[in-house]
């Protein structure tokens, strides 16, 4: 079981960090991934790290500005939003994948959280 937490109002330009805690014992065995939905469109992929957090990839949108960890000790995949812009503004989703690490793509995640929404107002 994934849940998210963190998401929240804020203004452009502040910074946000979301948090998605995982159950059970084999969190470590799972590369995570961070997902976004605006009202309207598709899933898109945002960040993803490796089962021990050394490898991190980004969406060319996002890049610089946000960043993926984890801490296995807590069961933890953590997302800091900085300089965030309304266009940032969407329901922001963990994903675990067993399989991979570096998929793109929801289809290849077997595990999600409900979501935590993240609103940014200019």
């Amino acid at each position: 079981q994934l849940v998210e937490s963190g998401g929240g109002l804020v203004q452009a330009g502040d910074s946000l960090r979301l948090s998605c805690a995982a159950s059970g014992r084999t969190f470590s065995s799972y590369s995570m991934g961070w997902f976004r939905q605006a009202p309207g469109k598709e899933r898109e992929f945002v960040a993803g790290v490796s089962w021990g957090g050394a490898n991190t990839h980004y969406a060319d949108s996002v890049k610089g500005r946000f960043t993926i960890s984890r801490d296995n000790a807590k069961n933890t995949v953590y997302l800091q939003m900085n300089s965030l812009k309304p266009e940032d503004t969407a329901v922001y989703y963990c994903a675990a994948d067993r399989e991979v690490y570096g998929s793109r793509r929801p289809q290849s995640y077997d595990y999600w959280g409900q979501g935590t929404q993240v609103t940014v107002s200019s």
